[in-house]
């Protein structure tokens, strides 16, 4: 032993981008990462682009993430193109009522994601991430249809910036 402490460990963060780009705005989260694979990001984040992947999603949480950001439409009553940010780091802080979702690959919607996340990690032992963040944005338009609402395409870069900030904030130990 050399007596120097070890070098500090970076925090890991998963930044996944969710939604279905067939259904205009619930592309919202899928285009902000795409947007993001173009910024200068600590070497400890990871971009992940889920779609409608919400099972692989789940799984690939229980390979140890320090954090999460969730970038994907929300409804919360807003106007569209409105940007929230959501801690939804404790169980209880997730939607009321969430129960574990069925298998079924086309209603794992982030809710259902981190229920199932919940679930698998009693069952496994593995710890879910410290830090769970949900970068929403409310949509305009969810009927079939490729491309965003001009609202909602208007958001993406002030949500590409706050998806930066945070991942630049979290990867400090």
């Amino acid at each position: 032993m050399n007596g120097l402490a070890p070098e500090p460990r970076a925090r890991r963060t998963l930044v996944a981008g969710v939604g279905n780009i067939f259904l205009s705005d619930d592309g919202f989260g899928v285009e902000t990462l795409r947007r993001l694979t173009r910024e200068e990001l600590p070497a400890s984040v990871e971009l992940v682009d889920v779609g409608v992947r919400g099972v692989h999603l789940a799984y690939e949480l229980l390979d140890g993430w320090d954090t999460l950001v969730l970038v994907d439409v929300t409804s919360r009553g807003g106007e569209p193109g409105t940007l929230h940010l959501i801690d939804a780091s404790e169980p209880g802080d997730r939607a009321p009522g969430t129960e574990p979702a069925p298998l079924d690959g086309h209603r794992m919607t982030p809710d259902a994601v981190l229920a199932l996340l919940d679930t698998l990690c009693a069952g496994t032992g593995a710890a879910p991430p410290r830090r769970i963040l949900v970068v929403g944005c409310e949509p305009a338009c969810l009927d079939e249809g490729i491309g965003l609402s001009p609202q909602v395409a208007a958001a993406v870069p002030e949500a590409v910036r706050m998806v930066t900030e945070l991942v630049r904030q979290e990867a400090v130990v």
